[in-house]
């Protein structure tokens, strides 16, 4: 089993290390990081335990370890390089797992949405691909508590489309 944590770090250079101390104390093979704190001053952040794969507004960090194989597939990110970030693992004798750092925040000089150019169809491998991420959707198909649902129809028809199933444990997945 791999385990993966996510979380919204909201710019916060705290709350990024608070992720990944939590990732290690919970033994998190990977932390997906969305909104992480810009460098300053050159100065930016790191940790003893993680490898980190940074892009504008996500991180993927893999525990150093882990017994993880890592290929991170940037041939599958055209045009959504700075909001999403394939990225293949396995350890070994296992099958291969995609996981899929989304940030699905809209530009606001264009009004798209980057991730949402990803060909999710090549990107899924079949039973075996994992979303880990800030969709910036709301839907009660993987938030019980949510009141309005909104921008949640690509993510439901990218679940429906590719036989997904929803791996939220019934917790708030926002606050």
């Amino acid at each position: 089993m791999i385990r993966v944590i996510q979380h919204n770090c909201a710019r916060s250079y705290e709350w990024t290390i608070a992720a990944l101390v939590t990732g290690v104390e919970r033994r998190g093979d990977i932390v997906s990081l969305h909104e992480p704190p810009r460098e300053r001053g050159g100065i930016g952040i790191s940790h003893s335990a993680y490898e980190i794969r940074k892009r504008k507004r996500g991180w993927t960090a893999i525990r150093r370890d882990s017994g993880l194989v890592v290929d991170e597939r940037t041939d599958l990110s055209t045009g959504a390089n700075e909001d999403a970030i394939a990225t293949d693992v396995r350890r070994r004798g296992e099958r291969i797992k995609r996981i899929v750092n989304v940030y699905n925040q809209k530009n606001t000089h264009s009004g798209e949405r980057p991730a949402r150019k990803f060909n999710w169809q090549r990107v899924i491998r079949q039973g075996s691909t994992v979303f880990a991420g800030d969709f910036k959707a709301h839907s009660i198909r993987w938030d019980p508590w949510c009141q309005v649902e909104r921008d949640a129809v690509f993510w439901e028809d990218v679940i429906d489309e590719n036989g997904l199933e929803i791996g939220n444990d019934g917790e708030v997945t926002h606050h």
